[in-house]
């Protein structure tokens, strides 16, 4: 069956939207030679200049340029020197605002960690700037998994502890424990 790329109409909107909306939708990437796809488990919003977690909040820089463009396009930087992260651009063009892809399910195992999730599928930063809603390369699509809200978890964002109130906003989103469980059952 052929699924078709989320438009740009469905990233802009507010971050915080998108990023719970974003779980249960499918992270796709083509090399050419074969297609990944993985249902998207945990997602982190990160929501403009005030939000201190936010890459911008320092500005607008070489690295977060890509965040203060239009809804839809890729921003993939490094951490640590050696993981990449993946993230998907948000909100009006000048907002910086954008969802990291933290998770994904890919035939029943979980990938969980977002360096784990670009190694899987072979993301780098030659990846950066492009825009999802064409369908090459690297893309999202709804598949028609429905996740009733009750099953989206909602935490704090991880690793921002020097965002201060912050680090505290529940813009973390994760398909629930039981869900998680289910998964793993079928896959034993």
């Amino acid at each position: 069956m052929k699924f078709t790329p989320l438009p740009c109409e469905f990233f802009n909107r507010p971050t915080v939207t998108v990023a719970r909306s974003l779980v249960g939708k499918y992270v796709v990437r083509d090399q050419g030679a074969g297609m990944i796809a993985g249902k998207i488990i945990e997602v982190e919003a990160y929501v403009g200049e005030k939000d201190k977690a936010c890459h911008a909040s320092k500005g607008r820089t070489a690295r977060t340029e890509v965040m203060f463009g239009p809804p839809g396009i890729s921003y993939v930087y490094l951490i640590y020197g050696m993981y990449h992260c993946l993230n998907v651009v948000t909100e009006r063009v000048d907002f910086p605002a954008a969802v990291l892809i933290r998770a994904m399910e890919v035939d029943g195992e979980l990938i969980d960690g977002p360096g784990r999730l670009c190694r899987a599928l072979a993301i780098d930063r030659s990846l950066n700037r492009i825009d999802m809603t064409l369908g090459s390369g690297l893309w999202f699509e709804d598949r028609g998994v429905r996740v009733p809200q009750g099953e989206i978890e909602r935490y704090p964002r991880i690793g921002v502890d020097y965002a201060g109130e912050w680090a505290k906003k529940l813009w973390r989103f994760r398909l629930g424990m039981e869900r998680k469980r289910t998964i793993r059952r079928r896959k034993s």
